[in-house]
C-alpha cells in the first residue's frame, strides 16, 4: 500500500538536503580517514613535512578533535613551534566547547596538549616588520606570500623558525624582496624597503616653518597641455577631412545618376509625371537618394570637424616664442587637386 506524504511536507523538505549531501559527505569522510592514516604513518617514520600536510588536509575535509591533536604534535616534531602552539590552542578551545561526556574522553589529550603548549611557547620567535617613513599609501607587504594588513606592521608577530620571504610593493612600483632567517626564541626587527614607481617623486621635506614646500604650479603653456591639445586638433581635423572626402565621393555618385534618371523617368519613358520611372530609373533614383543623404551627412560632419580643429588650434595657449629661423605654422583646407578623374579634398599645412 502506498501512503501519501502530503501530511508531512515540512518533514520532507528538512530531510531532502541531508539526503542529497550524503554521498559527498561520505566521500569526504572516507578521504579524510585515508589521509589521516597516511599522515600518521609518515609522522611515525619521521617524514614530518608530508605527514603534517596529509593530517592538515584530513582535518580540513573532516574536522575532528583527535585529528587536530595529532596534527599539533606533528607540527611540534617538525620544528614549526609557532604553528604547533596555535594548533594546540585551537584544540584546547575546541575541547572546552564539547559536551561533558565528550570532554571527559578528551581529558588525557587535553592535559598533554596544555603541557606541550607551555613547553613550546617560550621557544616561539617573533618578527617585527616596519615600513620606512614616507612609504606611499597602499604599499602592500607580504610574508611568505601572505598579505599583512596595516595592523600587522610594526608589531612583533610569532613565526616559525627558519627562512621567511618578505616583500613590499608600492602602487605602480616594482617588488622589493628579502629573505630572512630566524632561530627559536629570537626576536628580530626588519626595516623594509620600498621601491617607488618609475618617475615618482618623494615627498618634499618640511620647510623650517613646519609646512611642506609647495610644488611649483605647472605653466599654462606647458608641453603636456600643448601636446594634448595638438593631438585633439589632429583628431578633429582627421575626422573633418574624412567627412569632406565622404561627402565629395557620395556627391559625385549622386551626380552620376542624373543621366540615368533623365533617360528612365518622366519624359524619358513617355510619362507625363516626372516621378514615373521604369525599373532602371527607379533603382537609379533610390541610389541617388541614398548617396545624396550620405553626401549631406559627410559634408556636415566634415565641416564640423574642420571647424573644431580650427578653433582648437587658434585658441591653443602659446608658450615661449618660437626659435629663430623656425618655419611658421599654417593650415589650409579645401580642394587639393581636380581633373577628369575626380576631385581630391584635404588639409595641408606646416606645423
Amino acid at each position: 500500500m502506498i501512503r501519501s506524504s502530503r501530511r508531512y511536507p515540512h518533514l520532507l523538505w528538512a530531510i531532502l538536503p541531508l539526503v542529497v549531501s550524503t554521498p559527498a559527505l561520505a566521500q569526504d569522510i572516507a578521504s579524510a580517514e585515508v589521509l589521516f592514516e597516511r599522515g600518521l604513518a609518515d609522522m611515525d617514520a619521521g617524514r614530518y613535512e608530508t605527514g603534517c600536510k596529509a593530517l592538515a588536509e584530513s582535518q580540513r575535509l573532516d574536522p575532528r578533535p583527535g585529528t587536530l591533536f595529532t596534527l599539533a604534535f606533528c607540527e611540534s616534531k617538525w620544528g614549526r613551534v609557532a604553528t604547533a602552539v596555535a594548533r594546540l590552542g585551537d584544540y584546547l578551545r575546541l575541547v572546552e566547547g564539547l559536551p561533558p561526556d565528550q570532554k571527559a574522553r578528551q581529558r588525557e589529550r587535553a592535559e598533554a596538549a596544555a603541557a606541550e603548549r607551555a613547553r613550546l611557547a617560550p621557544r616561539v620567535p617573533e618578527l617585527t616588520l616596519s615600513l620606512p617613513p614616507g612609504a606611499p599609501a597602499g604599499t602592500v607587504v607580504t610574508r611568505d606570500g601572505l598579505v599583512l594588513g596595516e595592523a600587522s606592521i610594526g608589531v612583533a608577530l610569532p613565526v616559525d623558525p627558519g627562512e621567511h620571504v618578505v616583500s613590499t610593493r608600492a602602487p605602480g612600483g616594482p617588488v622589493w624582496e628579502q629573505r630572512i632567517a630566524i632561530a627559536e626564541r629570537e626576536k628580530k626587527q626588519i626595516a623594509l624597503e620600498v621601491k617607488r614607481a618609475t618617475g615618482a617623486v618623494a615627498p618634499a621635506p618640511p620647510s623650517p616653518g613646519g609646512e611642506a614646500a609647495a610644488a611649483p604650479a605647472p605653466s599654462p603653456g606647458g608641453e603636456e597641455v600643448s601636446s594634448g591639445r595638438r593631438a585633439a586638433v589632429y583628431v578633429a581635423g582627421g575626422v573633418g577631412v574624412a567627412g569632406v572626402v565622404l561627402g565629395g565621393v557620395m556627391g559625385a555618385l549622386t551626380f552620376g545618376q542624373r543621366g540615368t534618371i533623365a533617360d528612365h523617368c518622366g519624359a524619358g519613358v513617355g510619362a507625363r509625371d516626372a516621378r514615373a520611372c521604369d525599373t532602371t530609373g527607379y533603382d537609379a533614383a533610390q541610389s541617388a537618394s541614398t548617396t545624396g543623404l550620405l553626401s549631406t551627412i559627410g559634408f556636415g560632419v566634415g565641416l564640423a570637424g574642420l571647424g573644431a580643429a580650427a578653433v582648437l588650434y587658434w585658441t591653443e595657449p602659446k608658450g615661449a616664442s618660437p626659435k629663430a629661423g623656425a618655419a611658421p605654422t599654417w593650415v589650409s583646407t579645401g580642394v587639393l587637386a581636380a581633373g577628369p578623374a575626380g576631385t581630391v579634398v584635404g588639409v595641408r599645412g606646416a606645423w
